[in-house]
């Protein structure tokens, strides 16, 4: 247990989802999800990993895809309605989102941006995200984050 509620946790608990949390080591030097997960004894496609990008008209959005996935610019532009998207800078990502590497989130993020989230959630019955900090992720549903996060699948990932 984190030892202070991130806002993702207090929205979970403020709406009465269920979620587990799961806490793990933290190496600065791999904040990959494919480590965490390995630390944590799970499949890497379990651990949604949460990308900040923009659109070609500034538009950020947060893509959410499985830890040993890449993202497929395109097809998130695409379903985004846009005609490019790139990943924001790293020293933008705490101004904009309230979070650093390794422990962004689209749950509760300081501004509500849209989510996007590959559609292979749905194939787990839990999944894992970070829970907002580094060193925590929170398991639930693929239904409750899709609803909390208000996320919208699609084919947005590449293997």
């Amino acid at each position: 247990m984190p030892k202070l509620k991130t806002n993702a946790i207090r929205l979970l608990d403020s709406l009465n989802i269920k979620y587990e949390l799961l806490n793990y080591e933290v190496d600065v030097e791999d904040l990959s999800a494919e480590s965490t997960a390995y630390k944590l004894n799970l499949a890497p496609e379990q651990v949604f990993k949460t990308l900040v990008v923009k659109s070609n008209y500034n538009q950020l959005y947060f893509a959410v895809i499985p830890g040993n996935a890449k993202l497929n610019f395109k097809a998130l532009a695409k379903l985004a309605g846009d005609k490019k998207i790139e990943t924001i800078p790293l020293k933008e990502l705490k101004p904009l989102t309230g979070y650093i590497r390794g422990g962004v989130t689209a749950i509760a993020s300081k501004k509500d941006y849209p989510v996007y989230v590959d559609e292979t959630i749905e194939a787990f019955d839990r999944i894992t995200v970070s829970a907002g900090i580094r060193g925590t992720l929170i398991m639930l549903s693929p239904e409750d984050y899709l609803t909390v996060s208000r996320g919208t699948t699609g084919n947005i990932s590449l293997f």
